[in-house]
Order: C-alpha cells, then structure tokens, then sequence
C-alpha cells in the first residue's frame, strides 16, 4: 500500500511514517523542510502546503512515482501538517489567525483536492487527518488552533458522505496532549500590554506542561496506523482513555459544567 504523509519530518507525523514503513508500506512524507529518510520504505519530499503550485507539483510527481513503482497511485493520505498559536482570541493579528487556517485547514483542502480525483479513478482511498481533543472541547488562549480543528470535524463528516460512493473514506483522530515539537514551536500572540497577558502566560504554560508529560507521538501513530487497516474507519478516532472518557462526559454533561471544568483546568 502506498501512503502519503503531511508534516512527515517531524513528530507525530515522523513516527506516523516510521510505523507504515515498519510495516512494509510505501510512505511519501512531505513537509517544507525534507530530512534524509530513515528507511528505504520511505521518501521525503519538499511541498508546501500553503502553496498551491507547490502541492499541485508534488502530488503530480508523488503520483507518477508510485505508479512507476507499484503500479498503484496513493490509497491512504494522513494530513499531519500545521501548527499552534497561543494568545487571546482578541489579541491575535487577523494574519496570525489566518496563517494558522492556511496551514491547518486550507492545507488539507489544497492536498486532498489534488489528490481525491487520482483517488477516485482507482476505486477510492483513505483520508486520515490529525486532528485534536481541542477540536472538540475550545481551549482558552488557543481559540484559533481550536477553531481550525473544529473545522477539520465538520470538513471530516461531509467529506465521508460525499465521497462514500466513490469508496472514499475520511477519518479525524483526536489526538490529546502529546509530546512533541508542537509544544516549543507554539507562537504566543498576546503584547506584554494586553490586559489578558498574565492569564495567557499562566494558561499556556500549563498546557505545555500537560504536553511535555503527555503521551508519546508514537502512541497516535499507532491510532493512525489501525485506523488505515479497517476496512470501514471511524469518522472520528480519540486516542486515549482518558481522552475517550472526556469526549463521553462531554456528549453527557451540560455545556455549563464541561465549561466550569474547563476553567478550572487552564484559568485557576
């Protein structure tokens, strides 16, 4: 089977290839910064995907390489690319907001819709997308991140009804806090002079304290991984128990309590 992976040089997305190549798979990882491959399974490309020529290029020369080489195109894409921005949701420059869409959302949109119509002329594929616990549940201080994988749920849904008679399949994984680069390379957007300054700092050090004792990356590989064998994937995957525990509280509870908890998590 041949995979094509976003985000592949670093984190969740490296380990997500490293398990496919283990496997014996066919694994095209892409990022805007390629690394030499760990595996002969493997094979890094440059594609920006905030850049539409780049993903038309890439995805064209991905698609001729794998025919050549297995006669098959690509039958499962894992989007793991995009990043996080931390700051008040009044505070974040309109651009910043953007950029993280670009990335995150529209990133997915530009890669699947090269790919999606190679999909079809083969008898269908598999969509995996990274998503997060924060796609479900807002987080304070990342409303923009939690806004892009809000959207990547709604994306997620319509995607696997429009595309179930031409055997496309679309799955979102729930990740939770994870350890990983993400953590470090998270932008703060909050002036030292904004009055939500000192609750942002406290905020998103906490979250990044929940990050660097979180789970592996290669524990979401692993979801990735048993989600592209299943014949019939889940719309949605969370990974962990006590992330699966949540997402049960929160279709139960009322939204005023999953609130007040919430609060107490990340603004005492």
């Amino acid at each position: 089977m041949n995979v094509l992976i976003t985000g592949a040089t670093s984190g969740i997305g490296y380990e997500t290839a490293l398990i496919f190549a283990k496997h014996g798979f066919r694994v095209w990882g892409v990022s805007r910064s390629p690394i030499p491959s760990p595996s002969e399974h493997i094979v890094f490309k440059r594609i920006n995907v905030t850049n539409q020529e780049s993903v038309d290029q890439g995805i064209e020369e991905i698609w001729s390489e794998a025919l050549k080489t297995t006669k098959k195109g690509i039958e499962v894409v894992v989007h793991c690319a995009g990043f996080g921005i931390g700051g008040s949701a009044e505070d974040t420059p309109i651009e910043d907001a953007i950029a993280q869409f670009d990335t995150n959302y529209f990133g997915v949109l530009r890669v699947n819709q090269a790919l999606l119509p190679r999909m079809r002329t083969q008898g269908g594929g598999k969509v995996i997308i990274l998503g997060s616990i924060a796609g479900r549940i807002s987080i304070p201080f990342q409303s923009h991140y939690s806004a892009t994988k809000f959207a990547l749920e709604a994306y997620t849904e319509a995607l696997r009804l429009e595309g179930r008679v031409f055997g496309i399949t679309a799955t979102i994984i729930e990740a939770g806090d994870t350890k990983t680069a993400f953590t470090v390379n998270r932008k703060f957007s909050t002036p030292t002079t904004s009055p939500y300054y000192d609750q942002a700092q406290r905020s998103i050090a906490k979250m990044a304290h929940d990050e660097e004792h979180g789970y592996s990356p290669q524990k979401v590989a692993k979801a990735i991984y048993k989600v592209s064998k299943r014949k019939n994937p889940p719309i949605r995957k969370v990974v962990g128990l006590s992330y699966a525990l949540l997402m049960m509280l929160k279709r139960s509870l009322p939204d005023f309590v999953v609130e007040g908890i919430i609060n107490h998590m990340y603004l005492h």
